[in-house]
């Protein structure tokens, strides 16, 4: 890619950041360094240094200006969102053996300008990192003129494992730092809080003004938004956090709730989001990670039992991809996937974006001219322009090899062909298949069925909130710097992540 990229003096071609000691913004030292402390005792000892850390955030943010980009992020978006969930040894036995560079670079061949990952997600990060950067990518004649205000980068933080939460500022600041540094970039374009569901409303409202504290402090974090399961939790978090600071969250990220099965998210969550001020809802994995597919839920090292659905909902959706292939020779996962996709775009529109469209990026990238100053960066780059055009419902779609690559993009295409009369047959189709499916194969009984997230029993395992002393260790053998000034070295361009 473009020499634009080094990391040595931080820019953001889509909007510079002023420099925030000039303004007279002083977000105080202790934000990244609060009494969220390793060595809390108990769950009461660790919630009263969680609020001493909230209290040192609610300080900065309420006497500072923020930094919030001016560009709403419904206006410079990608609709269609590559989802990094299956580099993860939860979706797949190695991931690295799915030639994951390969599939990177075919996404941004074929125009894709938005990929979503997770710390959570094993060693998805540095694998993104990884291919972005990779010579595959840099070395192309095409996509070495690709500038990173290009391309969208959507992280998480606050999951550490399984059963382990912690959305302190302190950790919250170490994940963000460490993202940085697996990606590969000095900004991240959307940070959300990661199974919001899984804690308490407290630490949700901490760990937002936390990312926001790093936004207006550092510029490292560009969008903040929150993301998990429960339609109903994600709602009332969302209604909360506009309600105790005055500002909505820009993004909202929920999964598994637009799909052939479950499509909460349409008749229990738009208009309560909308009501919110969300700025984008995003649906992501809309196979329902995996149980509307022909073969079952994914099978990775743990052999599938990972996955929340009851047994009752797996047999019924095998029921489902038999019907599918008996009667219309088809595979669940593709009727599925143009479901999900082409009924999105509209059913979402009123919260999705207008950002680069894959064609689009493709000729725009094509026709750029490494010595045109119009292409050097700022608002001529195709992911910043904010287009005069309808919003579209945001997709996040995960893929595991190049061939499932090739039928999404081919089916997004499809889907924006709104004149073509195949496409209109199409859907025409899916939409008999998918009724049937809901009426006489899941019935009552499955059809919106939502598993309970946490289960029954859930604890959080994560006692000792905010960041060991064994864990920043572990940063600096890494990666060479503490974490803590991770942040403020960028910003002051005195540090290369490459």
């Amino acid at each position: 890619m473009s020499s634009a990229n080094s990391a040595h003096a931080f820019t953001n071609p889509r909007e510079r950041i002023p420099d925030i000691t000039a303004t007279g913004v002083n977000v105080p030292t202790e934000t990244f360094q609060t009494a969220a402390t390793a060595d809390a005792a108990s769950p009461g000892e660790a919630r009263r240094t969680s609020n001493a850390a909230n209290a040192v955030i609610a300080r900065a943010t309420a006497t500072n200006q923020t930094q919030k980009p001016p560009t709403p992020l419904s206006d410079i978006l990608p609709p269609l969102v590559f989802g990094t969930a299956t580099f993860n040894y939860q979706f797949n036995p190695d991931p690295y053996a799915l030639s994951p560079t390969a599939i990177v670079r075919a996404a941004l061949q074929k125009g894709i300008r938005a990929f979503d990952t997770s710390p959570y997600y094993g060693p998805a990060e540095e694998i993104l990192g990884t291919a972005l950067h990779s010579p595959l990518v840099t070395a192309d004649a095409v996509l070495s003129k690709l500038e990173r205000a290009d391309y969208f980068i959507l992280t998480k933080c606050g999951r550490i494992h399984g059963d382990a939460f912690d959305y302190s500022a302190d950790w919250i600041g170490y994940s963000v730092a460490r993202s940085l540094r697996r990606l590969k970039t000095d900004y991240l374009d959307v940070v959300y809080l990661h199974d919001v569901e899984f804690v308490s409303a407290e630490e949700v409202l901490s760990g937002v003004r936390a990312l926001r504290a790093i936004r207006d402090r550092t510029g490292r974090v560009r969008y903040v938004g929150i993301c998990g399961y429960p339609v109903d939790v994600l709602c009332s978090l969302a209604e909360m956090i506009r309600r105790k600071t005055g500002e909505s969250v820009d993004i909202v990220q929920s999964y598994a709730n637009y799909t052939v099965q479950n499509q909460n998210l349409v008749t229990g969550g738009l208009e309560r989001l909308e009501g919110a001020g969300v700025g984008v809802v995003a649906n992501a994995s809309p196979l329902g990670m995996g149980l509307c597919r022909s073969q079952g839920v994914p099978v990775g090292d743990s052999k599938g039992s990972w996955h929340p659905a009851p047994d009752g909902l797996r047999r019924a959706c095998l029921d489902a991809a038999r019907w599918v292939e008996r009667e219309w020779d088809e595979r669940l996962e593709a009727v599925a996937v143009r479901f999900a996709i082409e009924g999105w775009l509209t059913a979402g529109a009123e919260v999705g974006s207008r950002g680069v469209l894959p064609g689009e990026a493709v000729a725009g990238l094509e026709g750029r001219d490494d010595g045109d100053p119009a292409n050097a960066g700022g608002d001529a780059t195709e992911a910043a322009r904010p287009r005069p055009r309808p919003r579209l419902g945001v997709s996040v779609m995960g893929v595991s090899k190049l061939s499932e690559l090739e039928d999404t993009m081919a089916v997004h295409g499809s889907v924006l062909s709104v004149s073509s009369e195949s496409s209109n047959v199409r859907k025409e189709q899916v939409e008999k298949m998918v009724t049937y499916i809901r009426e006489n194969i899941l019935g009552e009984e499955w059809t919106d069925f939502a598993w309970d997230s946490p289960g029954p029993g859930f604890k959080n395992t994560r006692r000792d909130f905010g960041v060991s002393e064994a864990e920043r260790k572990d940063f600096m053998r890494q990666f060479g710097v503490d974490y803590e000034r991770q942040l403020e070295q960028v910003r002051n361009g005195t540090e290369d992540l490459k």
